[in-house]
């Protein structure tokens, strides 16, 4: 059997199940404690307050997209990496969704976090640039220096906006899905479709098909 985490990480991962489950402003130290059924002083020892646990999973939040929102090195792009970074991209904001779910609170509350979220959102525009020039050097997009930034811009505006806009659209916390976020990742395909080369048309096709998932009216 593996060993089993270590105070400190077994309060992390609480944090983010009941994050994730009922938003960051409705859990407390005490409820962490409660839920793993330890004294708040054995939390407070490893975290003075809630808002350390929160630095500390977007710290690995923002691992993950770093992790994966890069270019091969020793070759070029191709649509099985386009599904590969869409599936990482779904992972890691189903993994982390109390972060967009609560974005603006969470920045309001803590100040060094809300500086620390504006670099993450300039590097990381840098980075989904790099990936779509990435694809229109290999000819499966064909857009100009201006239209990679502008799609850029847009899909980030989608991918970090679709959680609230589920729960804003009456989706209950408990009725949030894998499957419905995969539609957010299917509204970012949706933007780059008419920059589709020929050549690439199929396989993108097969791409929207694997990511299309139904909303309730009137969205469909």
């Amino acid at each position: 059997m593996p060993p089993r985490p270590d105070t400190r990480e077994r309060i992390l991962q609480a944090a983010l199940a009941l994050f994730n489950q009922a938003g960051v402003p409705a859990v407390t130290t005490n409820h962490i404690a409660a839920h793993l059924q330890i004294s708040p002083g054995n939390l407070y020892y490893h975290f003075r307050n809630r808002r350390m646990i929160v630095a500390e999973l977007f710290d690995r939040y923002e691992a993950a997209v770093a992790g994966f929102l890069q270019l091969p090195r020793d070759r070029g792009v191709t649509l099985d990496d386009k599904a590969g970074y869409l599936e990482a991209l779904l992972g890691s904001i189903w993994q982390y969704r109390f972060v967009q779910r609560n974005l603006e609170q969470l920045l309001d509350d803590d100040p060094e976090l809300a500086e620390r979220y504006c670099r993450f959102v300039e590097r990381h525009l840098l980075s989904a640039r790099a990936v779509y020039q990435g694809f229109v050097d290999a000819g499966l997009l064909q857009m100009t220096p201006s239209q990679v930034q502008d799609i850029a811009l847009n899909a980030w505006i989608v991918i970090t906006s679709w959680v609230r806009f589920l729960y804003t659209s009456g989706i209950r916390s408990d009725r949030l899905s894998e499957a419905l976020l995969r539609r957010g990742v299917y509204q970012v395909l949706v933007l780059e479709e008419g920059f589709v080369a020929d050549a690439a048309r199929a396989g993108y096709a097969e791409l929207c098909q694997r990511f299309r998932a139904p909303l309730a009216e009137p969205f469909g």
